[in-house]
């Protein structure tokens, strides 16, 4: 039996919105000021969800136990897969001493810890986020800036605050290319849109990065650094975004960042170098001298194939993760041709190319069939009433996670690590993420059974009241499905299509607030509760998942504020109107 989401149960929006959020309030109460851990808090979210889902909104149980379980197994697939791999490849890397060699190799780079965090947090971090996505990027520079002295909070914190601007387009562009999919919108057009409201935030992130970490005099003291990084972002992105589409924008961005940046700090040097590794910390600087001196020593030329073996894991990760982003290998594996049984040949489409189908060997396709077209939106949600889909992809091949495994063998391997001991570590990395893992689990099912309980579009409703001052209201609750999911892409599928309409009954272009959802999405990515874990994990800071959620709440927040205001000059200030596609 069909059952229709209830999206003022009550008959008192205010209420029914208040009880829609119980969940988010609860997750972010237990964390933030009751100090839970994060997996207890998670599940305690989950479990006033399914309480509320059932007897407040009227989800027939076993489609809210369904919903998430199916929620579960896309945490677990590809997020806790991600997780699981990159920190067995951190642990390779540190137990045979070659990470602390390519930490000295990056402080080689420039002994400033301001623009260490330009170089790994925001350049290599965007590369990261543009080849995998889902949580990639925190948990590879978050591991690093550990490894070079940061301070747990500085290491956590500020990965998480560098991995914002590049979000919308990461993962080859998956954020968009499924915004496209769900509103029914033209992919390059939204592409065109959000390329042309974050890149001013690719500009602005980097100096907000070290004012975070630095304080406001010691961002001023390297604003030229700082400059080229974000134009060198910003500049690429706008013109791969505006001129060829989503899939490869952080991609170049990212490299071009980062050879800029380098290319700069061959011929410009700050006037102090900035060594603390503590949020806002100072330093005596008299013994900078000295330590450069010491370092330079440490690096001669005999060292260097120190330095390339140290480098040599993370480059074949680098090249593992970008081969398992592209969209041909997951069509090589995922798909295969359809063949008609009469010629024994591919059967053709209408525009004459060769149709493909899921391929049950690699992606094998799994069917909640109590949830799967038996839940409709209806609306004020959606024009028309609209089944939902549930149906799990077990991608074991092409997920991101599984590159990166082979990418630790590989490397271990080349290490000189035995298969036995590749086993032991993996067993030993298992049992150190795996409330990281439980947690990842029941924040995806609190994510999926809001969206499909209706609990999210109840949320959602409440900022489409909101009239003349939509622009910002929308642009939040972009940030407001990604502080819930953990994803863009998620963000997207929620609210993308409650975006056309509200839009479009308001008179607003919809390709605006649909590209808002993204872009304002970004910056709730630094607030939701798995990159939380995922940051602390990285950095081996256990337990303090609370603490990172109060020093990242602010910039989210405020950054999420600032997008909505560019949101609103557009929908209707000139010149920011002529900005909007198709105006």
């Amino acid at each position: 039996m069909v059952w229709q989401q209830i999206y003022d149960p009550f008959g008192n929006p205010v209420l029914s919105t208040l009880m829609a959020a119980v969940p988010v309030v609860v997750m972010l109460a237990a964390l933030a000021f009751f100090h839970v851990k994060a997996h207890l808090a998670a599940l305690l979210a989950l479990a006033s969800a399914l309480l509320i889902s059932i007897f407040a909104f009227d989800m027939p149980a076993g489609m809210a136990g369904s919903a998430a379980l199916f929620g579960a197994a896309n945490g677990l697939l590809p997020i806790g897969w991600i997780v699981l791999n990159i920190i067995f490849l951190h642990r390779l890397t540190t137990e045979n001493g070659s990470f602390k060699v390519l930490q000295d190799s990056l402080a080689r780079i420039t002994d400033d810890r301001r623009l260490q965090l330009l170089l790994i947090a925001f350049c290599f971090g965007a590369f990261f986020e543009g080849a995998a996505g889902f949580g990639t990027p925190v948990a590879v520079t978050g591991a690093i800036l550990i490894g070079l002295g940061f301070s747990p909070l500085a290491a956590s914190g500020l990965a998480l605050i560098a991995n914002t601007a590049p979000v919308a387009f990461g993962a080859l562009g998956t954020p968009i290319i499924t915004l496209a999919k769900v509103t029914g919108l033209d992919e390059m057009e939204l592409s065109m849109m959000v390329g042309r409201q974050l890149p001013f935030f690719s500009v602005l992130v980097p100096f907000w990065l070290i004012w975070a970490f630095a304080g406001w005099r010691k961002m001023l003291e390297v604003w030229p650094a700082i400059l080229v990084a974000g134009v060198s972002f910003a500049i690429p992105q706008f013109v791969v975004s505006n001129y060829h589409g989503p899939m490869l924008v952080d991609v170049i961005a990212a490299l071009i960042s980062m050879a800029c940046l380098t290319l700069f700090l061959k011929v410009w040097k700050p006037a102090t170098i900035h060594t603390s590794a503590a949020l806002s910390g100072r330093v005596d600087n008299s013994k900078v001298d000295e330590e450069n001196i010491t370092a330079s020593a440490a690096f001669s030329d005999q060292a260097r194939p120190a330095v390339m073996r140290a480098w040599m894991p993370w480059i074949i990760l680098t090249v593992f993760v970008f081969a398992w982003g592209t969209q041909g290998f997951k069509n090589m594996f995922d798909t295969r041709p359809v063949i008609d049984p009469v010629t024994q040949s591919a059967k053709l489409d209408a525009h004459g190319k060769p149709m493909r189908e899921a391929n049950p060997l690699f992606a094998p396709a799994v069917t909640f069939t109590s949830l799967h077209l038996q839940i409709e939106k209806v609306p004020p949600v959606v024009a028309a009433p609209k089944a939902e889909e549930a149906v799990y992809k077990f991608t074991w091949l092409t997920a991101t996670g599984s590159g990166i495994l082979l990418a630790a063998i590989v490397g271990g391997l080349l290490m000189g690590y035995s298969i036995p001991q590749l086993i032991r570590q993996y067993l030993r990395t298992l049992w150190v993420v795996r409330f990281s893992l439980i947690t990842i689990a029941a924040m995806l099912a609190l994510g999926f059974l809001t969206r499909y309980s209706g609990l999210d579009a109840t949320m959602g409703l409440a900022f489409a009241a909101t009239g003349i001052f939509y622009p910002m209201f929308g642009t939040l609750l972009g940030w407001l499905g990604v502080a819930l999911t953990g994803s863009d892409t998620a963000s997207n599928v929620l609210f993308g299509g409650l975006q056309r309409v509200t839009s479009e009954q308001l008179g607003i272009s919809p390709v605006l607030m649909a590209a808002a959802n993204s872009s304002g999405g970004v910056m709730g990515k630094m607030v939701d509760a798995q990159s939380i874990v995922v940051a602390s994990t990285a950095t081996r800071w256990y337990g303090h998942e609370g603490e990172i959620l109060r020093y990242v709440f602010f910039h989210s927040i405020v950054l999420a504020i600032l997008v909505g205001g560019l949101v609103t000059l557009q929908a209707y200030v000139p010149p920011f109107t002529s900005m909007v596609v198709g105006h």
